[in-house]
């Protein structure tokens, strides 16, 4: 089974030649597949030949290209080889050809020293399957098991998610030498899926893996360069109450995040079950920026009084997270502490309360209103 993705392939290389990062499993190729089969020339590196051919000799990419008789071109896990990034640059250039490149990994091209095609190619990201791409969506499955197509649409989730974090999240890291040891490593992933959607604690972290604080500080970089997660910064310019400047990580999928931590089952009245409601709707507005191609900053509020709000959308929309199905006074604070500040246009307390109210110009809206709202471009 094969579901339809938002995120619009040819519509964006009609404007320009494309880097499209994405987590591994995410369907990135399958992507490509449906939308410019017929429109592109791909070449996927993960084929040996390919890879080999390509690496001992890159110039070899025209040939290959001319073969195809296509005018976009499809370079897929373009970390593989970076040097072809030096014969994209002179293809765009000298022949006008549009390029779609394909990774799981910033991190090669980063240390690498590649050429980034600056001011040639714009960046794109793919992610989990989001609500509206699911048709029968299933809150539970996919806060217990996530969005990555593998996993949400098989029979056997568990197994899924168990090979992706052994033998990708473990073994494949440590084999392309991206870290020197893996148990330290593996007790990092433990503890950053336990901590997930908190703000960092460097030392605590640190304490937890039985490693130096550089050693985190490392592995921190390592996740978002592959995409495997990310830091959601801190929102610091409020005035009348002080801000707490440090920012939350996230991994960048509920069921890797359960996974990593050993979570089996989900209680609906657990701590757990709130934190990964926040992360659902914290990867969907993240989504939307992205496909939408929305230029506004997602960020995080904390005062250092303890007052909070989970999402701010540009200086537009605040958006606070709970998982209740009935909402009480308290759930309002941190809107109205935010509120204070005068700095954003709307203010949305998103819930599983089917009771939409209004408070001023602050409003709690059931999850899905919210969704679809967002997705209309309508809510923010």
């Amino acid at each position: 089974m094969e579901l339809d993705r938002t995120i619009d392939l040819q519509g964006m290389l009609e404007k320009k030649s494309f880097f499209l990062f994405g987590p591994r499993a995410t369907g990135k190729s399958t992507a490509v597949r449906q939308q410019l089969s017929g429109h592109a020339t791909v070449i996927d590196l993960l084929d040996s030949r390919l890879f080999l051919r390509l690496s001992a000799s890159p110039y070899d990419l025209e040939s290959l290209i001319d073969a195809g008789k296509k005018k976009i071109v499809v370079i897929d896990e373009i970390q593989r080889i970076p040097e072809l990034l030096n014969e994209v640059h002179r293809l765009i250039e000298n022949r006008g050809l549009t390029f779609l490149l394909t990774g799981s990994s910033a991190r090669k091209l980063k240390r690498g020293q590649s050429n980034l095609l600056a001011g040639r190619v714009w960046q794109a990201r793919l992610f989990p399957f989001t609500w509206q791409e699911l048709p029968e969506f299933d809150l539970d499955r996919y806060l217990l098991f996530g969005g990555m197509s593998a996993v949400y649409l098989s029979e056997y989730p568990e197994e899924e998610l168990d090979a992706y974090v052994n033998t990708y999240l473990r073994e494949e890291i440590m084999a392309e030498g991206l870290i020197r040891k893996l148990p330290p490593f593996s007790r990092f992933l433990k503890a950053i899926a336990l901590s997930n959607g908190e703000m960092i604690n460097f030392t605590k972290l640190a304490s937890d893996c039985q490693v130096p604080p550089s050693t985190v500080t490392g592995y921190v970089s390592l996740m978002e360069d592959t995409l495997v997660g990310f830091t959601l910064p801190a929102f610091r310019e409020s005035k009348k109450r002080k801000a707490i400047r440090t920012g939350k990580f996230y991994l960048f999928d509920t069921g890797i995040t359960h996974r990593l931590a050993g979570t089996r089952s989900l209680d609906r009245n657990s701590d757990l079950y709130g934190k990964s409601f926040e992360q659902f709707i914290g990867m969907e507005i993240r989504a939307w920026l992205s496909y939408h191609r929305i230029k506004l900053p997602l960020t995080c509020w904390r005062s250092s009084h303890g007052h909070e709000v989970d999402f701010l959308i540009g200086r537009k929309t605040a958006v606070e997270v709970k998982s209740t199905r009935r909402l009480t006074k308290g759930d309002w604070k941190g809107l109205h502490a935010i509120k204070e500040e005068e700095i954003f246009e709307n203010y949305l307390l998103v819930s599983q309360d089917p009771m939409e109210t209004k408070q001023g110009n602050m409003r709690a809206v059931h999850w899905k209103t919210f969704l679809t709202g967002l997705w209309r471009d309508e809510l923010a």
